[in-house]
């Protein structure tokens, strides 16, 4: 916990700010900061974002936020200073208890729970722990260690990986987005603050957005866009593009502005089979709020009845039938029970993990390209070209042929949409597919 005197301190600071008291924030800052300044002005880049910082106005300074009580898990004693190096959403939510509470309730604050799923199985096992220091934690957030002294062990730091455990127990880091030491919400506001974690071949949101007509829109317009208004509102502050903060956080005339970037997401998109979220319904008129500041009604309906349509269509086609025939396989024998000791296993990871993830995304996020050639495209030759015939090789090495020729007549042979796969394209199909091209392009298809 910090001192009561910091956030008697912090307050005062911004009730001058706030009843229009204009002097130099260095007249306000505390007796301990100044101190820090007389060493820290040897980094100046750390102490020059902070002098461009609401906080350095506010009169908010080093010890203000690093300061710490002797029985903290991460206490050190620096030059008759106690403090601690992290500065947790808990000390942040002295200052800002509402953010630091959506922020912890968040999926953000649960990311790290994701390596202990198979993702962490991949890193940790078949990768190792140097990539899973400086590749998966500093994405999903380490649980910090403290040596014995005090200080932070080198293997869970540094880090500021958005699910981070911190030595106080709390969960995340407002820096993962805030960047110190500034804190801007200007620069958390800009979707390269989301892309160092939502890209790659897995959840390529950044690319999906940079392809998208909002991404172009970005970079037309970025100087337009006033991003350092308090509320930023989209069509009062702003009109010509949406970044991510827009859609999953900002506020809107309607809605006040959130850290939970959950809150407007109707449909789970990560897992293997897309399911609604929690209170969907609310959700999605939450995500269609934002919306109307640049679409009109028939526009959204239409979009979300085309997301709807495709997620069904993912899920039914290819995630739903993927996921059976792979289990079916374990069950009768044909594959292990473990994971990825089988080649169909990583194909099937892939399939949704990957390539499924990239088409929903596309889907959601207006990329057209992502939701089909790096997207749909991807899964279904996945499907076709990879899980089908190792399956078949599977069951003909397990000595039961007879397995594949059941798995092809139910999920093959058995659904519309999977029949031309053994039985070629539809003539018919074809015929309207030459018409159709006969029609737009005035040419002949051979």
């Amino acid at each position: 916990m910090k001192k009561a005197l910091f956030i008697a301190s912090c307050l005062a600071a911004l009730l001058m700010c706030s009843a229009g008291v204009v002097s130099a924030a260095t007249e306000r800052l505390s007796p301990e900061t100044a101190q820090c300044l007389t060493c820290h002005e040897e980094m100046p880049g750390v102490v020059r974002q902070w002098e461009d910082s609401a906080h350095w106005s506010a009169g908010v300074g080093c010890y203000e936020c690093h300061q710490a009580n002797a029985g903290d898990a991460d206490a050190v004693d620096h030059y008759g200073f106690t403090v601690a190096v992290i500065v947790s959403p808990r000390d942040c939510a002295q200052c800002h208890p509402n953010e630091s509470a959506e922020q912890e309730g968040s999926h953000h604050a649960k990311a790290g729970d994701i390596l202990n799923t198979k993702d962490g199985l991949l890193g940790q096992t078949i990768g190792g722990e140097p990539a899973v220091a400086v590749g998966c934690r500093q994405c999903h957030g380490s649980i910090v260690k403290v040596n014995a002294d005090g200080t932070l062990d080198p293997a869970t730091w540094p880090n500021t990986g958005i699910g981070r455990v911190n030595p106080d127990g709390s969960k995340g880091t407002c820096s993962a987005c805030h960047t110190r030491h500034r804190f801007s919400k200007e620069q958390a506001r800009q979707p390269e603050t989301c892309g160092k974690c939502h890209l790659g071949p897995d959840h390529p949101q950044k690319e999906v957005y940079e392809e998208s007509k909002h991404g172009i829109l970005y970079r037309a317009f970025k100087d337009e866009l006033n991003m350092d208004q308090p509320k930023w509102i989209a069509g009062q502050d702003y009109f010509d593009a949406p970044t991510c903060a827009t859609c999953h956080m900002s506020a809107t005339p309607n809605q006040d502005v959130t850290h939970d970037v959950g809150t407007r997401l109707s449909w789970n998109l990560r897992a293997p089979i897309s399911k609604r979220t929690a209170d969907w319904e609310q959700k999605l008129a939450d995500m269609q709020d934002v919306c109307v500041a640049c679409h009109g009604t028939p526009f959204i309906e239409g979009f979300y009845l085309q997301l709807d349509a495709f997620v069904g269509f993912y899920n039914n086609k290819f995630a739903i039938p993927a996921k059976e025939i792979r289990e079916l396989l374990m069950e009768e024998g044909v594959l292990t029970k473990r994971d990825f000791d089988d080649k169909i296993d990583w194909i099937y990871w892939e399939l949704w993990h990957h390539e499924g993830r990239r088409a929903r995304h596309g889907a959601a996020m207006s990329g057209p390209d992502y939701a089909w050639w790096h997207g749909i495209y991807d899964v279904a030759k996945a499907f076709y070209t990879h899980l089908l015939p190792e399956a078949k090789e599977a069951c003909e090495k397990a000595g039961k042929p007879e397995l594949y020729e059941q798995i092809v007549a139910k999920y093959i042979d058995g659904r519309p949409e999977h029949q031309w796969y053994t039985k070629g394209f539809d003539p018919k199909q074809l015929e309207e597919i030459k018409k159709y091209y006969q029609e737009r392009y005035q040419q002949d298809v051979k």
